[in-house]
C-alpha cells in the first residue's frame, strides 16, 4: 500500500532550493519564524555529496527545522522521514528526525512522541543518514506512535548538543512505508493501525471502531495483546482475534458477521466469559436471532445468571435461540444448595402468599418451599422484604396458620429467574451436562413459549427444568433426553424431577426420561403429552415405584396420548388447592389418557398404573377417558391398574359421571376393568333375586350406578324347567359398597345373564 501512488497524496516536502520561507525554526505552524533571510541559514547550490542543500549553523540548544506544509497522517499509514546530514565545521551536534502533530482543527495533539532516534555526528564531511517512522499503530520499528487523532504533521529535524557547529542537510524525504507492515494485497485491517494499544489499560474502543469503519468488507485483525474497551463496540465486518479484550460488564462487544461462541471465546480468552458476553450481545442487537455455539463445550463452575449477564433488560419478547453446544458443570462449592429455614404465616384468603416471613432477606427467589401442607414443586416467585411477604408459584393445600418452612435454592446451569418476563426463547440441540453438580434450567418468572428442543439434560443434581412462576405458559419440550443422576438408587429413594410447570398450554412431545423420582409435575390445567417414554425401574425385587407424571389440578384440559409409561404411574391430585375440600368448583375431570403403553417389571403386587389422590373430601370424577391403552406386568402380576389414594380423602363415588374406560388390554393384571363393563353371571339355583357383583370390575372400585343392559344367554328356566319369558327389573348400588346390581325376576329361576353396568352417570 502506498497512498502517494494509490490516492495521490503529496507526502514529500519541497526542496530547500524552492525557498527557505517554507521552513520554520519553530514548530512549523503558521506565524512561526522561518529561515528565509536568517543569519544562520543559507542555500548551497552545489555540494559534492548533496547537490543543492541547506547549510545551517547551530545557535540554539535545540535547533529546529520544520516544514510549514502539512504532511497528511492517515490511520493505517506509516511514513518514514529521512534526512542526510554532514558536519562542516565547529562543534559536532546530534541529529534526529522530529515532527509536530496537528489535529484536524489545527490544534496540537499533546502527549505524543514527536522525535526519532538521535544520531551523533563524529567527523567532518561524513554523510550520516537519520530516519524515523511515524504511524498510528504500536508496531515494531515505529518511532512515533500517534494513534488516530493527528491529521497531519510538520516534519523536519532537530540539531541537539553543543552550539557553534555548522552542518549541511540534504532535501528531506517522506515516503509511505506501510508495505513494511502490511501485505500489498491484504484482506484485513489491523486494529493497531488505528491506534489500538494492547497493554490491557489503554482504551482501544475508538481504534476498534475506526478499524471496522475502514475495513469495508475485509476482516479486522485484533493482533496479539490485551485490549481494553471502555465502551461498547460493534463490528460490522468479520473479526479475527489473536489478542483478547477486556471491557466493563455493562458494555457490549457485538460481532455481526461472526456471531458465534468460538469468536467470543477467542475475543475474551475464556470460555465462560465468552459465553456470557455472547448471550449479552444476543439480547442487545437484532442482526441475529440465535447464538450458535458451534458445538463447543463450555466448562463452568458456577451458575450463569442470564438476567445479570444481559444486565439491562427485565423483560424481553423477541425470539432468541441458543443452539448447538454443551454446557458442563465442573465440581465447585458454587453449586451447593442454599437452605434457609424461616417462620411464616399462610392464609387461604391470600393463597399465593406467605406473610410475616422471618429472615426474609436471606430467602432467595426461586427457592423450593417445603413444610406441612405444601404440595410438590412450590417455589418462591417474588419477595417484598419491606412488607415481609413472599409470592408463591402455587397455593398450599393444608398450611393455614404459622409454621417453620424450609426454603431450598437449587443452582442451575442457565438461570433465567431474574427476568420478570421472557417470551419466545429457544434452547436447541444443547447438552446440559450437569454431572450431579448442578440442575439444568430455571425458567423466567413470567413469559410465553419457552421452547426446549433436541436437548440432553444429563445427570441434574435436583431438577431438569424448573418453573417458579408463569414463565412456562405455552412451553414446548420436544425430543429431549432427561437422564437422571440417581439411576443406581431404588426408585423410592430418588428425589430429582425432570421438569415442572405451573401454567397452561404445555406441549411435551417425543421425550425420553430415565429414572427420576418424577418425570414431570404439571401444575397447569392445559397439557398435551405425546409420544414420550419415561421409565423409573430399579434392580429391586417386588420394587416400589413412584409417579412418573403428576398432575396437581382437578379440572384439567389435558391429553396423555401415545406414551410409553414404564415402571411408573400417573398420579392425579389437587395438592395445589388452598381449599382442597370440594365445594362448588369443578372436580376431577377433563382428562384423556389414550393409546399409551403401560408396563412394569418386578414390582409389588399392589402397584397401580393410574392413581387419583384427593387431598380434600367431597371430590369425584366428572370427565375421564381411559381408553385404548396397553397395560402389562412382567415378572409377576399386579392386582389391578387403577387406585384411589385415600391418605387424605376418598372420592365421592355417588357423584361419578362421564367416565369412559374401554378398549384397554391387560397382560399380567389380575383384574380387568371397564366402564361400561359387561359381566357374565351364572345363577345355578332357583332364585327370584340375583345379586350380580361388580366389585373389582368397575374403575376405582366404584358403585354400580347404572345398568345399560341385561341379556340372557340361553333360556332362563323356573324350578319346573319351564322357560321364563318375563322381563326382569334391576335395582342399582346394592350391597355394602353399592357394587351390586340386583336383578329381580317375577318367579324363582336359574340361568346365565350378561349385565352391562357403569360406575357413573353419563350426564
Amino acid at each position: 500500500m502506498n497512498k502517494a501512488i494509490t490516492d495521490g497524496l503529496i507526502l514529500m516536502p519541497p526542496a530547500f532550493a524552492e525557498g527557505l520561507d517554507k521552513w520554520s525554526s519553530g514548530n512549523g505552524t503558521p506565524g512561526t519564524a522561518t529561515y528565509e533571510g536568517a543569519s544562520n541559514a543559507a542555500l548551497v547550490p552545489a555540494d559534492p555529496d548533496f547537490g543543492g542543500c541547506l547549510e545551517l549553523s547551530k545557535t540554539e540548544t535545540t535547533q529546529r527545522l520544520r516544514h510549514m506544509g502539512k504532511t497528511p497522517i492517515l490511520p493505517g499509514c506509516y511514513l518514514r522521514v529521512t534526512a542526510r546530514v554532514k558536519a562542516i565545521s565547529g562543534n559536532l551536534p546530534s541529529v534526529r528526525i522530529a515532527a509536530w502533530a496537528g489535529a484536524s482543527d489545527d490544534s496540537h495533539v499533546a502527549g505524543l512522541t514527536e522525535t526519532g532516534p538521535s544520531v551523533l555526528l563524529t567527523s567532518y564531511g561524513q554523510v550520516r543518514t537519520v530516519s524515523a517512522i511515524i504511524g498510528s499503530g504500536l508496531r515494531g520499528g515505529v518511532d512515533m506512535v500517534w494513534g488516530t487523532e493527528p491529521a497531519y504533521a510538520h516534519v523536519g529535524l532537530d540539531l541537539t548538543g553543543t552550539n557553534g557547529g555548522v552542518v549541511r542537510i540534504d532535501d528531506l524525504v517522506v515516503e509511505d512505508v506501510t508495505g513494511f507492515f502490511l501485505r500489498d494485497m491484504m484482506d484485513w485491517v489491523d486494529v493497531r493501525d488505528y491506534g489500538a494499544i494492547g497493554d490491557g489499560a489503554t482504551d482501544a474502543a475508538a481504534a476498534f471502531e475506526a478499524a471496522d469503519a475502514a475495513a469495508g468488507g475485509r476482516s479486522v485483525l485484533v493482533s496479539p495483546g490485551i485490549y481494553h474497551l471502555g465502551n461498547s463496540v460493534t463490528f460490522e465486518n468479520p473479526v479475527r482475534f489473536e489478542g483478547t479484550v477486556t471491557m466493563p460488564e455493562d458494555k457490549r462487544l457485538t460481532l455481526t458477521r461472526n456471531f458465534d461462541l468460538p469468536s467470543y471465546i477467542d475475543a475474551f480468552g475464556d470460555e465462560l466469559e465468552g459465553l456470557k458476553r455472547a448471550i449479552a450481545a444476543l439480547f442487545n442487537f437484532s442482526d441475529h436471532d440465535s447464538l450458535d455455539m458451534k458445538g463447543r463445550r463450555v466448562d463452568i463452575d458456577r451458575p450463569i445468571d442470564v438476567h445479570a449477564v444481559v444486565g439491562n433488560k427485565d423483560s424481553f419478547a423477541i425470539r432468541r435461540v441458543i443452539r448447538n453446544g454443551q454446557i458442563n458443570a465442573v465440581a465447585s462449592t458454587n453449586w451447593n444448595t442454599d437452605t434457609v429455614t424461616s417462620q411464616a404465616t399462610y392464609s387461604t384468603a391470600n393463597p399465593m402468599q406467605l406473610s410475616n416471613v422471618a429472615n426474609i432477606a436471606n430467602i432467595p427467589i426461586g427457592a423450593l418451599v417445603e413444610g406441612l401442607g405444601v404440595g410438590r414443586e412450590v417455589y418462591v416467585r417474588e419477595k417484598n422484604v419491606g412488607a415481609g411477604t413472599l409470592t408463591l408459584s402455587m397455593p398450599l393445600f393444608d398450611a393455614a396458620g404459622t409454621q417453620v418452612f424450609t426454603f431450598r435454592r437449587f443452582k442451575y446451569l442457565l438461570d433465567f429467574s431474574g427476568f420478570a418476563s421472557l417470551t419466545r426463547f429457544v434452547l436447541s440441540d444443547m447438552d446440559f451436562e450437569c454431572g450431579g453438580e448442578a440442575s439444568a434450567i430455571m425458567l423466567p418468572r413470567d413469559g410465553l413459549i419457552f421452547h426446549v428442543k433436541d436437548c440432553f439434560i444429563t445427570r441434574p443434581r435436583d431438577r431438569g427444568i424448573t418453573s417458579i412462576g408463569r414463565g412456562c405458559q405455552g412451553m414446548m419440550v420436544d425430543r429431549c433426553q432427561f437422564l437422571s443422576n440417581e439411576q443406581s438408587l431404588p426408585a423410592q429413594d430418588r428425589v430429582s424431577i425432570g421438569l415442572n410447570t405451573n401454567a397452561n398450554d404445555i406441549k411435551i412431545r417425543d421425550n425420553r426420561a430415565v429414572r427420576f423420582a418424577h418425570f414431570a409435575v404439571l401444575g397447569g390445567t392445559g397439557n398435551l403429552l405425546t409420544a414420550n417414554h419415561w421409565f423409573q425401574d430399579d434392580n429391586q425385587s417386588d420394587g416400589i415405584r413412584q409417579a412418573g407424571l403428576v398432575m396437581t389440578r382437578t379440572n384439567v384440559k389435558s391429553t396423555i396420548t401415545g406414551n410409553y409409561i414404564d415402571n411408573s404411574f400417573i398420579e392425579w391430585t389437587n395438592e395445589h388447592d388452598e381449599a382442597p375440600a370440594h365445594s362448588s368448583e369443578y372436580s376431577f375431570g377433563g382428562l384423556t389418557v389414550g393409546g399409551n403403553i403401560f408396563t412394569c417389571n418386578d414390582v409389588a403386587a399392589w402397584f397401580r398404573f393410574f392413581v387419583i389422590k384427593p387431598v380434600g373430601a367431597g371430590h369425584y370424577i366428572h370427565g375421564l377417558n381411559l381408553s385404548g391403552n396397553t397395560f402389562k406386568s412382567i415378572n409377576g402380576t399386579i392386582e389391578r391398574v387403577d387406585y384411589v389414594d385415600t391418605t387424605f380423602a376418598d372420592l365421592d363415588m355417588t357423584r361419578m359421571r362421564n367416565i369412559v374406560v374401554e378398549g384397554n388390554s391387560f397382560t399380567g393384571i389380575d383384574q380387568f376393568i371397564g366402564n361400561p363393563v359387561a359381566v357374565q353371571f351364572d345363577q345355578n339355583t332357583d332364585a327370584g333375586i340375583w345379586n350380580c357383583e361388580f366389585a373389582g370390575f368397575l374403575p376405582f372400585n366404584g358403585r354400580a350406578r347404572e345398568v345399560m343392559g341385561v341379556i340372557a344367554e340361553g333360556e332362563i328356566r323356573n324350578p319346573a324347567n319351564a322357560r321364563v319369558t318375563a322381563m326382569p327389573f334391576v335395582r342399582l348400588e346394592q350391597g355394602a359398597g353399592g357394587t351390586q346390581v340386583q336383578v329381580n325376576w317375577p318367579e324363582p329361576c336359574h340361568g346365565r345373564i350378561h349385565v352391562t353396568a357403569r360406575m357413573d352417570r353419563p350426564i
